[in-house]
């Protein structure tokens, strides 16, 4: 049987994500992202194109370091303004009945206790459909904004989540036993009190003692996404990651990368197969060939690469507003404080300004695959095969169409290779990536939180 490819769409609560100046298109409906039927109508169109999931991005803080403002932010809409993604996922849910919810949410940035019930809530909710993007941040504008002089140093940003996520699978999988609800009406006894347990925790970061105030949802904790590659992220995924999402400009990088990760979950005690690697991509499919150009041109028209450059100048930390054309993006290998494994890639490319605006013709910078169904569905098979990878995370251009379009001339081609599946299986969002059972396991070290002793 071939390998079947996950999917999911990859979006984010505001008006331009990643294929920046694509509002500006007279078929996008970007700007309604403040309405709930913009989202009710795409949590639709991508059940019914059996997705996995919607990967929801998020960041705390806003893009200033190009040209030391945010006025492009502004006038583009890079991420800004971008609302909370937490607070759609009901309505998406409540209009679907399979599709999974992957929400971006700062490790660091409150209280894991107010967290866990915001998290064990919506499993609940949503039937256990739940998974949660683990970042540590990296905009200084963030650190100000609630109250820091500086974003804190980035492998320290990894040993507070290290703890976050201690206390977090205390909550999740120790307080409450799995008989503790009893729901027993003639004994007046809801919950057994001999079952339900306080935890205590005394840490460098949080101190927290108390009950979990959320009796257990379907999965406890949620599927777990990461996102970091650098040398103390990938640290950080093989212990915890059940999905990572990378970036890799071609197959043989992404092959490098999943050895790399699945090597770590090795050393860890896990297994390769206990993470599943998902890349992001764009698409601009046709019912013909020479439409999906013509598509892929317009689309391009509407594009700013400027403003694809002011979001990686956020991200690596570097003003390239002060840059010529052929200057190379990264002088130095210095590690910085904000992403580093995309400023190490472009160092080690000698990539030049006039470069990466080239490589954001449609204003991101995630391979664009053009063509019919057919054609793509070869890119896509091939991808993954070469690159060692179990799905993608694809990304938005114009809005709805682009994954209108995918359902349309993709998915059939993929079902017709037995590359994509033609149901849903059912059950919790880990049921759906893992086809295991609901909850993590050992050697996992949210099983070790199930304990009395806590």
């Amino acid at each position: 049987m071939p390998k079947q490819i996950l999917f999911n769409a990859f979006s984010m609560n505001c008006v331009g994500h990643i294929n920046h100046g694509l509002w500006t298109h007279p078929r996008d409906r970007s700007t309604e992202f403040n309405t709930l039927r913009y989202w009710t109508d795409l949590a639709r169109t991508l059940e019914r194109g059996l997705f996995d999931g919607i990967f929801l991005a998020d960041i705390l803080g806003v893009y200033d370091i190009y040209g030391g403002s945010v006025d492009l932010t502004l006038r583009e809409s890079i991420q800004l303004p971008v609302h909370d993604p937490m607070m759609l996922v009901s309505a998406m849910a409540a209009v679907t009945e399979h599709l999974g919810f992957g929400v971006t949410v700062n490790a660091n940035a409150e209280p894991p206790y107010l967290f866990a019930r915001r998290m064990s809530t919506l499993d609940h909710l949503t039937g256990g459909r739940m998974g949660w993007n683990i970042v540590t941040g990296y905009l200084d504008s963030a650190a100000r904004a609630i109250g820091n002089s500086a974003m804190t140093a980035h492998d320290d940003r990894y040993d507070q989540a290290e703890e976050a996520l201690e206390l977090l699978y205390k909550l999740w999988e120790g307080s409450w036993e799995d008989d503790a609800v009893r729901e027993d009406k003639a004994n007046r006894i809801y919950a057994d009190p001999a079952k339900v347990h306080a935890i205590h925790h005394a840490g460098r970061f949080y101190q927290s003692e108390g009950y979990h105030l959320t009796a257990p949802s379907p999965q406890r904790t949620p599927v777990i996404f990461q996102a970091g590659t650098s040398a103390r992220g990938r640290r950080f995924a093989a212990r915890h990651a059940e999905c990572i999402f990378i970036s890799a400009p071609d197959a043989a990088t992404a092959q490098k990368t999943s050895r790399l990760l699945r090597a770590d979950a090795v050393e860890a005690g896990r297994k390769p197969d206990d993470i599943k690697i998902f890349v992001g991509i764009s698409i601009v499919p046709g019912a013909t060939e020479a439409e999906a150009q013509e598509k892929y041109a317009d689309y391009r028209r509407y594009a700013s690469p400027e403003a694809g450059m002011a979001h990686f100048s956020a991200g690596s930390g570097i003003d390239l507003a002060q840059l010529d054309l052929d200057d190379p993006i990264v002088k130095d290998s210095a590690p910085g404080n904000a992403i580093q494994s995309g400023i190490e890639a472009a160092r080690k490319r000698g990539l030049t300004k006039r470069q990466l605006l080239e490589g954001l013709a449609l204003g991101g910078r995630y391979p664009t695959f053009v063509g019919t169904g057919s054609q793509i569905a070869d890119s896509l098979a091939r991808f993954v095969e070469e690159g060692e990878i179990d799905g993608f995370n694809l990304t938005r251009t114009v809005v709805p169409e682009s994954y209108e379009d995918f359902v349309t001339f993709v998915v059939p081609e993929l079902q017709a290779r037995g590359l994509y599946k033609t149901a849903y299986s059912g059950g919790t969002l880990r049921h759906q990536l893992f086809g295991a059972g609901p909850r993590l396991s050992s050697p996992h070290p949210a099983a070790d939180a199930r304990r009395l002793d806590i």
